[in-house]
């Protein structure tokens, strides 16, 4: 895979554990934006690689937040335009956030600490979220007169829906993990020093399902969530008969008819 500046990369069989580091606080940019979108493209190069693990390489923090400083330059250029109209080409955020969204193998965050802003957008476009005890995690960009930029009015909302998503922008609240939690935020609040464990555990079981079945089924998730229901059960249709093409359904399906553990066992 290309070398990265701000990237270290473990292969862990069929994972891969990506640690993100731009020390002391660990700010999201534009270089490390590309180099993710970067690894996103070698990812889906990469077939024998079933699971993405993205965590944070500062103590205590996964993502503090998008780098401040960026965006006030940006902010100096946006105030003299008049307008940016309908027709812009999404910035690059948004295309590495979509990117992860649409790799056929699931995306673990593993939220070692501090998650706000861009982090917590970041982590939004993951596929599960695993937050440690002991940090924090939200969307308070009105605290700075901005909104959520990269993503986070429409994945929070999706989420968690209107009532609640928009509490949390408009008053720009932060969680802890276990709070996350409690309102669906993040799939698990865990200690600290089990983190890594309890993702790599479920990343050992997502590599241990058939590649087609776990891309497709994220497919039509991601897509059929946006269709009316009856393109997506079409949608859903067409990408259950390429399942029963595959050789896996073929030896699973038997293997099944001849064991004696229950379907959720297997």
């Amino acid at each position: 895979m290309t070398d990265y500046q701000h990237l270290s990369l473990d292969r862990r069989d069929a994972t891969l554990v990506c640690t993100i580091t731009n020390p002391p606080r660990n700010l999201l940019n534009a270089p490390i934006v590309a180099e993710l979108s970067r690894l996103a493209d070698d990812i889906e190069a990469d077939e024998s690689l079933r699971v993405l693990v993205l965590i944070g390489g500062v103590e205590g923090i996964f993502i503090t937040h998008y780098d401040v400083g960026e965006l006030t330059g940006a902010s100096d250029v946006a105030r003299q335009r008049e307008s940016f109209g309908s027709g812009v080409e999404l910035h690059g955020m948004h295309q590495l956030l979509l990117k992860l969204q649409r790799l056929r193998v699931p995306v673990i965050a593993a939220i070692n600490g501090t998650a706000m802003g861009g982090g917590c957008e970041l982590a939004l476009a993951c596929d599960f979220r695993y937050m440690a005890r002991g940090g924090q995690i939200g969307l308070p960009e009105v605290r700075v007169g901005i909104l959520p930029g990269a993503g986070g009015t429409q994945r929070m909302t999706r989420l968690l829906g209107t009532a609640k998503a928009t509490q949390l922008m408009l008053l720009g609240a932060t969680l802890d993990a276990d709070t996350a939690e409690r309102v669906g935020l993040v799939h698990f609040a865990v200690n600290p020093d089990c983190l890594m464990d309890d993702v790599l555990a479920l990343a050992a079981e997502l590599a241990s399902r058939p590649p087609l079945s776990v891309a497709l089924i994220k497919q039509c998730i991601l897509q059929g969530s946006e269709m009316p229901l009856e393109d997506a059960l079409r949608f859903e249709q067409e990408a259950f008969w390429k399942t029963m093409r595959s050789e896996d359904a073929a030896r699973l399906m038997r293997a099944y008819l001849q064991s004696d553990r229950p379907l959720d066992q297997q």
